[in-house]
């Protein structure tokens, strides 16, 4: 029996993502957005959801980050071997792109859960002899290459997956969309869709965009005009090699350039953000749209340090099937809570100074800002003001560490990281401050599950949802932040954590804002009244983790979604 045989019958949802973080050793990820369909993947298998889920095999991974002694940051392939971890399927499929044939070959990678139930991933691949030397490469680089490139990407991931999908054997009833990198997806369903529509010049070759739209799901993930994938038409009608009419594309993906999003928005019976402040925002830049929300949430066993695990095993045995249990984690011992917790951040000193040979101080608060390195995540903000920084660290001494890739096209974020590493050297022997390289899923851990405190400070309304906060949460974790994305939903003050600023999209202050937060309430806190930080630290694990679970997400997206 073929390895993909078991999941033949059952399998009705297709999730298509460019990008998926199944395990560290596995580089098919850049950041949140992977993580995120990584965690989709682990909690469909825990509730045993009858999803495939369809991504590109990005043998060469996205980028591994090494940081010289000026702060630039280098960019080298980050390679892994399929061979190691998922299974060659014998079928292949061609898609012409540019006159020629494209052929793809799956990779399975099975996903299997503590108590058994399994889903499978599709890698789709076109490093195959069959292929012209130009078309290999293709699926080798996440995010690799120029725009035309990109647009290869997306027709092998959106129109190759699906006919993959048929040619393996696949009954799908529903197809959700990670964002609109996977929206030619929509384009290859049409096509399966054809109708003739008579008009007074003669028959008219259309398309049944209702049957389209009944099984087709999506979530949208960027709030900024510019995360939004646009090709000219002109690039569409070459690469595409008339697999679609360019003028149906026009009605459906916008008249200018091809908006992958709104060929998404038109083509799904089901839109959502990933955050209620989110939706809002999506609603006003694509005002017409029906568009949910469902705040994302984060697989809780995967992120839970071992120590705090084996606290959360004793009070609620089935926790990691069903993170609701964590509510009454408020009534966890004080001092168990305390040690578990410096076990993990022992395990975050240790990675300090094997990373970068900072030495850390595990009885002085540790806070933590990892993120992509980006303008509007502004992950300069707290050195907005250095002076004012040294202050408060003289008068209650804390310890700063980071971590983030920028994007291989993005300078200004490239900037960013010099301009850390330049105030890193400026404040040496002052405020402890460390940058960690190779922010990754195994850096992340750490740092999520040792950090006293984690600092989000996008630019509202920008943030998406963002998960890295949850994920400290689960592990005791007190978040402070600007009020936008998920932290909206979740911030109680001084019970959960802190805010930065209003949520009045005002935030030319944000700046001092947090250094008065820092200054007033947290770091006094920390000081003066360790009860009171304990007892913080329960409410936010048994007021977070219950509620901002990818367990939840999914039992959403299978009720609200997928079973409309």
């Amino acid at each position: 029996m073929a390895a993909i045989d078991p999941f033949l019958a059952r399998s009705r949802i297709a999730y298509f993502s460019m990008e998926i973080a199944l395990r560290p050793d596995i580089h098919t990820y850049s950041g949140g957005l992977g993580v995120l369909a990584g965690d989709t993947a682990r909690s469909a298998a825990d509730l045993d959801v009858p999803v495939v889920f369809v991504t590109l095999v990005s043998r060469e991974g996205y980028l591994r980050q090494e940081i010289d002694a000026e702060g630039r940051q280098v960019d080298h392939s980050d390679p892994w071997d399929p061979a190691e971890w998922a299974t060659p399927l014998g079928a292949m499929v061609a898609v012409p792109i540019e006159g020629r044939q494209v052929w793809i070959r799956p990779w399975l990678y099975v996903l299997t859960c503590p108590v058994g139930h399994s889903v499978p991933v599709l890698l789709l691949d076109t490093r195959l002899e069959q292929n012209a030397p130009e078309d290999r490469g293709i699926t080798d680089r996440l995010y690799g290459g120029d725009n035309a490139w990109r647009l290869r990407q997306e027709i092998v991931l959106g129109i190759g997956g699906e006919m993959l999908l048929q040619a393996l054997g696949f009954e799908i009833e529903t197809y959700h969309m990670n964002e609109g990198h996977a929206a030619l997806l929509t384009a290859a369903l049409l096509r399966r869709h054809p109708r003739t529509r008579r008009v007074a010049t003669g028959d008219v070759l259309d398309y049944d965009d209702d049957r389209v739209r009944e099984v087709c799901v999506f979530t949208t993930h960027t709030p900024v005009e510019a995360g939004h994938d646009h090709f000219a038409y002109d690039l569409v009608e070459r690469q595409l090699d008339r697999l679609i009419p360019v003028s149906q594309l026009r009605l459906l993906g916008g008249e200018d350039r091809l908006n992958m999003t709104r060929l998404a928005l038109n083509l799904s019976g089901f839109v959502n953000g990933v955050a209620l402040r989110h939706a809002e925002t999506t609603r006003q830049m694509f005002p017409g749209y029906t568009i949910r929300a469902v705040t994302n949430g984060v697989h809780v066993p995967t992120w839970t340090h071992p120590a705090m695990a084996a606290l959360f095993q004793r009070i609620a045995p089935a926790w990691g099937h069903d993170p609701e249990q964590l509510a009454i984690a408020d009534t966890l011992d004080d001092a168990e809570i305390r040690a578990a917790h410096d076990a993990a951040k022992a395990d975050l000193v240790a990675e300090v100074r094997a990373r970068t040979g900072v030495e850390l101080r595990a009885d002085l608060p540790v806070v933590a800002f990892a993120r992509r390195m980006t303008g509007y995540k502004r992950p300069d903000l707290i050195f907005a003001d250095l002076a004012r920084l040294r202050a408060i660290h003289g008068a209650r001494p804390f310890q700063l560490v980071m971590a983030g890739k920028a994007h291989p096209r993005d300078e200004s974020g490239k900037a960013l990281i010099q301009h850390i590493h330049r105030v890193t050297a400026d404040m040496q022997g002052e405020v402890p401050l460390a940058f960690l390289p190779g922010y990754d899923m195994t850096l992340a851990k750490v740092m999520v599950a040792g950090a006293d405190v984690w600092l989000n400070t996008p630019l509202p309304p920008m943030e998406a949802s963002g998960t890295s906060g949850m994920k400290a949460a689960v592990n005791g974790g007190l978040n402070l932040s600007v009020l936008d994305g998920w932290w909206i939903e979740a911030c109680i003050e001084g019970v959960t954590g802190w805010a930065v600023g209003g949520n009045d999209l005002r935030h030319e202050d944000d700046a001092q804002e947090l250094y008065d937060k820092l200054e007033r309430a947290v770091l006094p806190l920390w000081y003066d009244d360790p009860v009171r930080w304990t007892w913080m630290m329960k409410q936010a694990i048994s007021k977070i983790a219950p509620r901002f679970n990818s367990q939840r997400m999914m039992r959403r997206y299978a009720c609200e979604a997928y079973l409309r």
